[in-house]
This record gives C-alpha cells, structure tokens and sequence, in this order.
C-alpha cells in the first residue's frame, strides 16, 4: 500500500518538504562568491551535482533570488568548497539569512584562503575548494540552475592516496536530508559495475 501526494493539491511548499525527504542524501554545495561592491558570500546549497565531464561543469540550484545568485551574474565568478563533517555548526550557520551587506565568513568566524584563480575566496577548513567561472544561468521555475566550469580543484593533500585519489574516509562529506536532518558518510560499500560480456544471468525475474 501506498500514499500519493498531487504537488498540485499541496501545494509547491509543501511539496518541497516531501521531496528533500525522499530525494536523499543530496551533496551540499558550500558557495562562496563576491559582490560587485566587494562583500564576501558563504552559503550552503544542497541540490548540487556534476553537470558535465569535458569541460568539467558543476551546477547547484538557488532556490529563489538569494545573494550567491546575484553575485555570481554580478561577478560571474564563484568556489564551491566540501562541507566536512567536523564543520557541521559552521555550514549551518551560514545558512541564516543575514543581509546581503554581512559577510558569512566574519559573521560565524569562518576563516577564508585565497583562491588561485577566482576573486571568492575558499573555506581554509574544507578539504576540497573547487574554483568555477560561470558557464550560464537557467531558470527553472522559481528556481535557478546555476553551472560553472571548474578553472582549478584544490584538494588537501593529506586526504588523497597514493594515486593522488581522494579518500572518503578523509573528506568526511556532511549531506542534507530532509526537514532539519543532516547525513553523515557513515558505514562504505565497494563493487564493480558488470561487463556486458560477463554478466552472469542470475539478476534477472525479480
């Protein structure tokens, strides 16, 4: 048995609640960005994805008009940083809605690294710091689809392994779930995707 929920009768708000409780665990995107008059903007966005390979394009979706929207048309320029888990209180708080002339960085005590080759500055305490140029801006909705090219990924050293590939178990990424639930890595499973040439047949008839 099943319940059905019509976004046409709930309501978009309402609907919204459902959907960040089922489409989960969503990667957070941690976005700083620079307005044209120079105010540094820290704010986390979970509906974050990769969007392309070749060039290497991000997106992250603004929910509305929100100051990360606006400086990034301005300046056309953002750094989208990992949000680790021992930064947990520190995302959150970035996540007020202070006004467009406060700095998230000064206002939770959020230290700020140069970026090599975007205005934006990174999160100093984040593992990873990925500097974009936007590519384009899409309205969907009441929403914006906001894509970037990735000029230059900045990854600490001590989370990489031999091969230079980063280890999940040192990045430990915080994600969103729903209402005010937050995801941990937690517990990892590893398996290889199956050759066409070698599937074994037994996966079927369920």
């Amino acid at each position: 048995m099943r319940t059905d929920f019509d976004p046409a009768e709930m309501g978009g708000r309402s609907f919204y609640r459902l959907l960040t409780s089922v489409v989960v665990p969503r990667p957070i995107a941690w976005v700083s960005s620079v307005s044209a008059a120079g105010v540094e903007n820290l704010a986390p966005h979970s509906f974050f994805t990769i969007a392309s390979v070749n060039p290497p394009v991000v997106s992250f979706t603004s929910v509305g008009e929100k100051d990360s929207l606006r400086n990034i048309r301005e300046t056309g320029e953002f750094v989208i940083s990992l949000t680790p888990e021992d930064m947990f209180e520190a995302v959150n708080a970035t996540g007020t809605g202070f006004a467009a002339e406060v700095s998230e960085f000064d206002a939770a005590g959020i230290a700020a690294e140069p970026s090599a080759t975007v205005r934006p500055p990174r999160v100093a305490g984040s593992p990873v710091a990925l500097e974009c140029r936007l590519h384009e801006i899409h309205p969907v909705g009441d929403c914006f689809v906001v894509y970037g090219e990735i000029l230059r990924a900045a990854v600490r050293s001590d989370t990489l392994d031999a091969d230079s590939h980063p280890r999940i178990e040192a990045l430990r990424p915080l994600s969103r779930l729903g209402l005010n639930e937050w995801g941990t890595v937690g517990g990892v499973r590893e398996i290889t995707r199956i050759p066409a040439d070698e599937w074994p047949g037994h996966y079927g008839g369920n």
